[in-house]
């Protein structure tokens, strides 16, 4: 009943369906390669941060440990005079440790204490316990807060430590 023959029927010679191949992931499209690229590059500035901060912080802790050292000498030997001179030396060095040089190497006196006054002293240092840095060599022992002198050098320690030169 089929009034074609074989040869002429138009649809005998096509094949059955299938599916095409599947998508290969390599090579990754263009967006992914920004995407890689801006992850590795925010990854790189995230570190370089980090180990930057981390540096700048460094010269802070190391003084916070010694003027905890200082505060145990003093509670052990209650030498003033000695606390004092120590708590200068260690301003000194971590000033020298955070600021530029020429900046802060040839301050003495009252030109030290407003430079310390700056950078977050508030005026304590000129004007409150941080004027014994400079006067303690010539006071007598007794007249010594030491107490005031170590919280303010800590406070300007904390105040200071995103400083890097």
């Amino acid at each position: 009943m089929n009034p074609l023959p074989a040869a002429a029927e138009p649809l005998a010679e096509l094949r059955g369906y299938h599916l095409p191949e599947a998508v290969s992931w390599w090579p990754p499209a263009p967006g992914w390669w920004v995407l890689l690229g801006v992850v590795l590059l925010s990854g790189a500035l995230a570190l370089w941060w980090g180990l930057r901060r981390r540096r700048c912080h460094a010269a802070a802790r190391q003084a916070v440990r010694e003027l905890q050292i200082l505060r145990t000498a003093l509670a052990a030997r209650r030498d003033h005079a000695e606390f004092v001179r120590g708590l200068s030396r260690l301003l000194r060095r971590y000033v020298l440790a955070a600021f530029p040089r020429h900046r802060v190497a040839a301050l003495t006196g009252d030109d030290w204490l407003a430079f310390l006054d700056t950078h977050g002293g508030d005026g304590r240092f000129r004007d409150g316990p941080g004027r014994q840095l400079v006067e303690a060599p010539y006071r007598p022992a007794a007249e010594v807060a030491a107490e005031d002198l170590a919280a303010l050098v800590a406070d300007w320690i904390r105040r200071n430590r995103e400083v890097c030169r």
